[in-house]
């Protein structure tokens, strides 16, 4: 099942793909819920599929639009969800039922769901910077550029490097580890390609990239900006988008292996705490018992919430390696971009309030509290004082986060109270299972 907002030629690439899959005749149904696009794109899955079952939603409901067909599997084995921006290898299917019939506990099989494009590996080595309190990652040098072929491609860097953030004069970086790979998307598997980062140390050291055989360093002072250029031959190198999903300690909600480069720890199959809707097989059965996706939350956390329900319900999710899927990342929303962070930060605290245990719940909205008057002292009150114009807008975006969040917060208690009097598992038991790993990406 495929779900298309105004998915272009995504869609139906997506869709052809899905039409090469190694399965016998008359035994795969493909259906489309089209989320009322208007960019022509359900016509063109229309004329050019007449095989594939096409729904219309009358408008535009997010990710829960799924509901239209996932509300009606009589007779259907197994269903599985693809993003109309994700790619099937041709036998991504066989082993994600194989899976499933081996194991009647599993609720879903997670394929191993790589980066659409190649990527261009340039290797860094730089000074460590000091984390803050209660920072568990190990900093390198801040990345403000990251060019490939002129264009830039920062924010979709993968390999050693963090999330985006913003410094107190608004611009946006993304730290680096002190040493590891640094990927920069690539359309085509072959080089050359012409790189150029911008990079900024927090500590006065030496830092170094270095690529087939080709070395550039420079020792800088702390805060001292440096470009380093050079020519990557290739190939490019494939990327983890997601290898299963997991929830942090904190309550967040993650791709576990983000951005880390494909290699042989992915090898293996392994136990999840979330799946991941880009792709995922699902035994219907699970949703009959657990229900499907949350309607309010409309983009992002939807799989998460739901995957949480199912395991307080005792269900169980596996990666399995074997299923190979390639997605485009973000590539409607834009991570980073204003509507991904107001969903993801509104969202994750909804789905906490709905199935935390009773602390963590608690907790959550406290600390996005906390860390918004941070943003305010840092980008509102600092430069006040220093009689500089304030950046308000991380501060305005995050109360309206919260805003968005405190209006559904009643409904959220309520069916808390549901779940959790049906809930086979204990608090104690989904706390045991929440990850403490960082080397993971937001949701």
């Amino acid at each position: 099942m495929v779900l298309n907002y105004n998915g272009g030629e995504h869609v139906l690439a997506s869709l052809r793909a899905l039409r090469a899959t190694d399965w016998p005749d008359g035994e795969l149904d493909v259906v489309v819920v089209d989320n009322a696009s208007t960019d022509g794109s359900d016509a063109a899955i229309e004329a050019g599929f007449p095989d594939v079952q096409l729904r219309r939603s009358p408008e535009n409901v997010g990710f829960p639009a799924n509901n239209l067909a996932l509300g009606d599997l009589e007779g259907v084995d197994y269903v599985a969800l693809v993003n109309n921006d994700a790619f099937v290898d041709p036998g991504w299917l066989g082993p994600l039922v194989g899976e499933l019939e081996r194991d009647p506990r599993l609720g879903a099989a997670c394929p191993r769901i790589l980066l659409a494009p190649a990527f261009a590996v340039v290797e860094l080595e730089a000074p460590a910077a000091p984390a803050g309190a209660g920072d568990g990652r190990a900093l390198g040098v801040r990345l403000y550029g990251a060019d490939l072929e002129g264009v830039d491609v920062l924010d979709r860097v993968g390999g050693a490097v963090y999330g985006p953030e913003q410094d107190g004069q608004g611009r946006t970086f993304r730290w680096t580890a002190p040493d590891g790979s640094i990927a920069l998307p690539v359309d085509s598997g072959t080089g050359p390609w012409d790189v150029a980062l911008e990079l900024e140390p927090e500590v006065a050291g030496t830092v170094v990239i270095e690529a087939d055989g080709s070395r550039r360093a420079a020792d800088l002072a702390a805060g001292e900006r440096g470009r380093f250029e050079l020519s990557i031959v290739g190939p490019g190198r494939d990327v983890i988008n997601n290898v299963g999903s997991v929830v942090l300690s904190d309550g967040s909600g993650a791709d576990r292996g983000f951005q880390q480069l494909d290699g042989p720890e992915f090898d293996e199959p392994a136990d999840v705490f979330a799946w991941c809707g880009a792709a995922v097989l699902l035994r219907p059965r699970m949703l009959e018992a657990v229900g499907l996706f949350d309607e309010r939350f409309f983009l992002y956390y939807e799989d998460t919430d739901l995957s949480w329900r199912g395991r307080m319900y005792g269900w169980q999710y596996r990666y399995v390696p074997g299923s190979l899927v390639r997605h485009l990342h973000a590539a409607s929303s834009v991570e980073g971009s204003p509507l991904f962070r107001h969903f993801v930060e509104r969202n994750r605290l909804l789905m906490l309030a709905k199935n935390a245990p009773r602390g963590l719940a608690i907790a959550a909205p406290l600390r996005f509290l906390g860390s918004t008057a941070s943003y305010a002292r840092r980008d509102v009150l600092t430069r006040l004082v220093r009689g500089r114009r304030p950046h308000l807008g991380i501060v305005r975006a995050r109360l309206r986060s919260f805003g968005a969040f405190c209006r559904l917060l009643p409904a959220m208690v309520r069916d808390r109270r549901g779940i959790r009097s049906r809930a086979t598992v204990s608090d104690a038991e989904i706390e045991s299972q929440l990850s403490v790993s960082a080397r993971v990406g937001p949701r």
